[in-house]
């Protein structure tokens, strides 16, 4: 028998007012978009029931809380079916990026098109093991060099302390979601964040002050995950972004109040300067932004 799948909770809607202002342009550099099941059939092979929510939803919450951009990191809900991003990213062509789930059949034309409406990058993720394996993002990265394209990397950083030398095989950059995903237990000293920082610096590597709740063991408000965002903030100002990470997909534990995780960056990167290249400066040159 079939066993039903995970059921997403819904996001929480009231979002608690910010304490600090974001900056004019602010990117939220990380949030999925679903739709309704009639018009966005979701794949078969899917490891949840994605929540009731829709982009109508998202656009609620940036106005409240004054984001004006946003990054769609489509969902493997879909599989490589695009439409239900696409569809939010038309409405708006300037505000909206967004990063592809590919398979290899993919033909270069179809991966144009995806360029000129708006993708500028795919993911791999490394969490949950499906989709592009390793090596065949590696080859999918020489077919999008020409588009400009990078590839966003969702992985545990401490189980791949050798990131540096498996990454320098890609000709393109890579943005390792979520900080990497760092073990409170290992602290920042530990050799996958270490060797994430290295890749930083090196130019050729991005990464997400985002999720925070992922790998926490201290519920809101995460505390144990401020010397990663502050560490990062500090030694590679130049090559991270923030995301939302909404609607908190698959969360375990309490629903992040998303006024909350905003307040909570505000607290730990409290340099007006450096909260303008987190915010602006930083995704605008990453995902192609306009001025």
């Amino acid at each position: 028998m079939t066993m039903p799948l995970p059921q997403c909770r819904m996001p929480d809607s009231t979002p608690r007012a910010l304490r600090f202002r974001l900056p004019p342009a602010s990117v939220d550099a990380h949030i999925h978009i679903f739709g309704d099941a009639t018009k966005y059939p979701p794949a078969a092979a899917r490891l949840f029931e994605p929540p009731a929510v829709a982009g109508a939803d998202y656009l609620k919450l940036s106005k409240t809380v004054g984001i004006e951009r946003a990054v769609i990191v489509h969902s493997a809900v879909y599989g490589s079916d695009h439409k239900v991003s696409l569809d939010l990213m038309t409405t708006a062509p300037a505000r909206y990026r967004g990063i592809a789930v590919l398979h290899e059949q993919i033909t270069d034309k179809e991966l144009q098109d995806l360029a000129e409406r708006g993708f500028c990058g795919f993911r791999v993720n490394l969490v949950s093991g499906r989709g592009l394996s390793l090596d065949a993002a590696r080859r999918m990265a020489d077919r999008v060099r020409p588009l400009g394209w990078h590839v966003q990397v969702l992985m545990d950083v401490e189980l791949m302390p050798d990131l540096n030398r498996i990454f320098a095989a890609f000709p393109i950059d890579i943005v390792v979601d979520h900080m990497g995903r760092p073990d409170p237990g290992r602290g920042w000293s530990g050799p996958g964040f270490q060797a994430l920082l290295n890749f930083l610096r090196s130019g050729r590597g991005w990464t997400k002050i985002s999720a925070p709740y992922r790998t926490s063991q201290e519920p809101p408000d995460y505390a144990d995950m401020k010397p990663f965002a502050q560490m990062l903030a500090s030694e590679a100002p130049d090559r991270i972004v923030w995301g939302s990470d909404w609607p908190h997909v698959m969360v375990e534990g309490p629903m992040p109040n998303d006024g909350d995780l905003l307040n909570q960056i505000g607290d730990w990167i409290a340099d007006e300067k450096l909260r303008q290249k987190l915010f602006v400066d930083n995704p605008r040159l990453l995902y192609g932004f306009a001025d």
